[in-house]
């Protein structure tokens, strides 16, 4: 039981039970599916169905696979959430900026921000395509709003955690305000920042996709509808879904990954640790 226990600590060790956990469920789930009625396969097939699907050559849309015309519309949707999250991530830090260096600005634009933010991406999709008339601007503008947001709190309140020591201590320097953002409150948001864009790359990428389902022309969105509606094979679905997934968790750990490159505090602890191990050796 001890080496149970001590196999459990390790991070790796957690994760794959969990997704054995999820096949095992996934599995249960459709064979029930497959003794009823329903032609299981456009419901819930096997994960082998949808592996097989993935591999496979047989043409299902435009002389394509299914996975060439998944990774074929792919392109579109990421390309178009990188753009919005990009310019969702620059706007949020600006206005989190601004929001610190004037109590008047955080008092005028807080409210409506949340507010912007309450609205379903449902209803804000034609009200954004109505106003830009562009299908493509639309789709990046709203992944923009849907990313700025929490970078724009996060980065917030990361700016206002810096104690009140670290401010006397610049004043006995005489410091100018730059020179306190610079060296002070932006190192310190830093952490706060990241922390947004892991919430906000996932939520781009979603918006993206949701997008397409509503206004076509293209995307993972649009292959989805499709494919539910039968346009074309039933695994198209699986696949975007099981791909979409993946994107979204891998960009989450690709801003971990930055962070720790740029982070300071991270840096710091990469450094101690290996004079630690330098000093054991």
């Amino acid at each position: 039981m001890k080496k149970i226990s001590r196999l459990f600590d390790k991070k790796w060790a957690s994760t794959v039970l969990w997704i054995m956990i999820i096949i095992a469920a996934w599995e249960i789930g459709a064979s029930i599916v497959s003794v009823t009625k329903r032609t299981p396969e456009n419901i819930l097939p096997h994960l082998y169905q949808v592996i097989a699907a993935a591999f496979s050559t047989r043409q299902v849309s435009a002389g394509m696979s299914a996975t060439m015309v998944v990774l074929t519309s792919a392109r579109a949707t990421i390309l178009r959430a990188l753009l919005g999250f990009l310019l969702g991530t620059g706007a949020g830090f600006v206005l989190a900026l601004l929001m610190k260096l004037s109590g008047l600005v955080e008092k005028m634009l807080f409210p409506y921000l949340m507010l912007i933010q309450l609205i379903p991406v449902l209803g804000l999709a034609p009200i954004i395509l109505s106003i830009t008339g562009d299908i493509n601007k639309s789709r990046i503008i709203i992944a923009a709003i849907l990313s700025f947001y929490p970078v724009a709190t996060n980065t917030l309140a990361g700016f206002k955690s810096v104690p009140q020591e670290k401010y006397d201590l610049m004043y006995t320097y005489a410091a100018k305000k730059p020179t306190i953002y610079a060296k002070v409150l932006i190192p310190t948001a830093i952490p706060y920042f990241f922390t947004g864009t892991k919430i906000a790359a996932p939520m781009a990428i979603t918006a993206s996709i949701l997008v397409d389902t509503l206004q076509g022309d293209g995307g993972l969105g649009c292959m989805l509808s499709q494919s539910l509606k039968h346009a074309m094979s039933i695994y198209v679905f699986w696949l975007i879904v099981f791909f979409s997934a993946f994107i979204g968790i891998f960009s989450g750990c690709l801003m971990g990954w930055i962070e720790n490159l740029v982070s300071p505090e991270k840096r710091g602890l990469r450094k101690a640790k290996r004079d630690a191990k330098k000093g054991v050796n």
